[in-house]
């Protein structure tokens, strides 16, 4: 084996990452690490560690991996130090300024301790009041409680607070008396008047207190990432015909209409068309590629050439791979007719929401206490 290539260890150590970080980084990004094959063995050169050097870097900058990826497929790898700067530029210091005011957000101790100081007067509380009353204690602003996590649409103040709140519940601090609604119990109470040493000692062991139902969350989460993936592959592998179906299928069960696909003879390069009207008085016209290099914006200026032949004002043009923003802007510029632009994660999705090509595997029901059902004499 030439010296030159390294181990996947080798490759991910060089590059400041642990092999299972590394591993994982690795794998999202197959398609564009050069890799050496010797039996089942992978081997990987000094170009596998200029991209992946590259995709750390992007990701210390706060982009994740979803974001790189798709950069990757519309831009390509950047060439130089200079072209990533340029790349960067504008998400670094968005990120700086997020992180500082995250980091400005109480960690999880912080506010437990708050929320059963808060609490103390042995009321009820409900989770608006907790919050509220915890934001107001360490004077939060708008900004910091809004403020969500990179990839998700949880507000981060929000999920701390949840996770202070069930760990408090756990260790037995609060107890829930109806549904929402908290009060502190006596250990909560012994706890706050404990020596601050005894407090701190006390505190520290709620952050080993996990809710299962943030893993529940996480392994969905990880399941229908994987989905996406394979509902992606099947797509591009499908006969083209096939593709249009499905298009067509998908876009009838979101309730546009009733769709067919267009005759090939005479389709004026359109592959579908959505009746939104049972007389056909107002349609969208479909056309679905299966791609695998970026769609640019000459295709979609194509496209609209095809719909302005038929006096159509809007049209669906989706594809297996992804837009450049070349054509994601000509898109958006358009004044006399409405286009949307659907990709293949985005395609993936809305088959996912509409049960085109998925079926149920298995399905988990997460049941809680009915406090009504406890009510009255």
């Amino acid at each position: 084996m030439n010296p030159n290539f390294m181990t996947q260890k080798a490759l991910s150590n060089k590059v400041g990452w642990s092999e299972a970080n590394g591993r994982r980084w690795i794998k999202i990004f197959k398609q564009f690490i050069p890799v050496q094959y010797d039996g089942i063995n992978k081997f990987f050169n000094e170009e596998s560690f200029k991209v992946l050097s590259i995709i750390k870097e992007m990701s210390d900058y706060g982009y994740t991996s979803s974001e790189i990826l798709e950069m990757f497929k519309k831009n390509g790898i950047p060439k130089n130090p200079q072209s990533l700067k340029k790349l960067v530029k504008d998400k670094s210091v968005v990120t700086i300024a997020e992180k500082t005011l995250s980091n400005s957000i109480p960690n999880q101790k912080e506010l437990a301790l708050a929320i059963l100081k808060l609490i103390n007067d042995k009321k009820s509380y409900t989770t608006t009041m907790i919050n509220e009353g915890v934001a107001s204690y360490f004077s939060l602003t708008d900004e910091q409680k809004n403020i969500t996590y990179p990839d998700k649409k949880e507000y981060i103040f929000s999920q701390r607070m949840r996770l202070a709140r069930y760990s408090l519940k756990k260790q037995e601090y609060i107890e829930e008396v109806s549904k929402y609604t908290y009060k502190i119990t006596e250990d909560g109470l012994l706890l706050i008047t404990d020596d601050s040493e005894g407090v701190e000692e006390e505190i520290n062991e709620l952050e080993n207190v996990i809710d299962p139902l943030d893993i529940i969350r996480e392994k969905v989460e990880e399941i229908e990432s994987e989905l996406i993936d394979d509902l992606i592959e099947h797509l591009k592998q499908a006969h083209w015909r096939r593709l249009e179906t499905i298009v067509v299928e998908l876009l009838t069960a979101m309730g546009y209409g009733d769709g067919q696909v267009t005759e090939k003879t005479n389709d004026g390069g359109l592959d579908g068309v959505i009746k939104e009207d049972r007389l056909g008085l107002d349609n969208i016209y479909v056309q679905a590629k299966r791609w695998e290099n970026t769609v640019g914006r000459p295709e979609v200026m194509s496209f609209s050439g095809a719909l302005d032949a038929k006096g159509a004002r809007k049209g669906i043009f989706i594809t297996t791979s992804s837009f450049t923003k070349g054509a994601e802007e000509y898109a958006e510029r358009l004044e006399s007719k409405k286009i949307i632009l659907i990709d293949g994660k985005k395609l993936a999705k809305l088959m996912i929401e509409n049960d085109i090509g998925v079926s149920i595997k298995k399905k988990f029901v997460v049941k809680e206490v009915d406090f009504s059902y406890f009510e009255g004499e």
